[in-house]
């Protein structure tokens, strides 16, 4: 299996190409100051991912922007800070200020060169049109869980989108599913066949932001960044 076997690149895109857990954290220093302020980073990102979870097994319908504010309203009680409505609209509506990346605009124009590039993310059209203004490129198309009506690693998001893309004239097999996390992505991707391609910004340091993946969770590349892969597409089309 090759890389440029493939002609079609779905992403997903917070943990990805957005750095979400920069975003998250500094996002959360209002309410941990109030409550918790001694919590490291990663013990902030895991409770962030816990109740980020079971948020979404509850509300799965309930738009990104809306679920992240209850989120915020779930830690303020682990916490012991006191409920305000401001401060978890105020987080809700952070997603279009979370970074992306270093490498993911640059990475993401080369890919636009070879490949279809496609998103599926459990964020809100809303704040995902923040983040794209990031990443500097157009997708060829665009699926949320605002579409969907629920959130990964449900297997509905991945029949939609390969239903979507089988109404553009997209197999299966000419799709390798691009992403950083194990327990949203590459868990449910690889239940119903697609290729994988394990973006691991994290470096084997843990889970961050989401929840440690199943046992048993395999991948068909790894690479540490976008740009890696971007590299090594180039590599392999120069040896072709």
């Amino acid at each position: 299996m090759k890389l440029r076997d493939f002609s079609v690149l779905t992403f997903d895109c917070y943990g990805t190409l957005i750095d979400w857990e920069t975003g998250i954290f500094a996002a959360l220093q209002p309410l941990l100051a109030r409550g918790n302020p001694g919590l490291g980073r990663d013990e902030v990102l895991a409770a962030f991912a816990r109740h980020e979870s079971a948020q979404e097994a509850e509300t799965p319908d309930m738009i990104y922007s809306g679920l992240l504010s209850a989120v915020h309203r779930r830690l303020a009680v682990e916490w012991d800070v006191a409920p305000d409505g401001a401060a978890d609209a105020r987080f809700g509506a952070a997603v279009p200020h979370w970074p992306a990346f270093p490498d993911s605009a640059e990475a993401l124009a080369y890919l636009k060169q070879h490949y279809r590039l496609v998103i599926l993310s459990n964020v809100d059209r809303v704040s995902f049109a923040g983040s794209n203004r990031r990443l500097g490129v157009a997708f060829d198309a665009v699926f949320t869980a605002q579409d969907i009506g629920s959130y990964k690693p449900d297997l509905r998001n991945f029949h939609f989108l390969l239903e979507r893309l089988a109404e553009m004239g997209i197999a299966k097999d000419q799709i390798l599913h691009t992403a950083q996390s194990l327990y949203h992505d590459h868990a449910p991707a690889q239940q119903i066949g697609l290729a994988r391609a394990w973006i691991d910004r994290r470096s084997d340091t843990g889970w961050g932001a989401t929840k440690a993946p199943p046992a048993g969770v395999t991948w068909d590349f790894r690479f540490p960044s976008l740009a890696a892969l971007a590299a090594a597409h180039a590599a392999d089309v120069a040896g072709a």
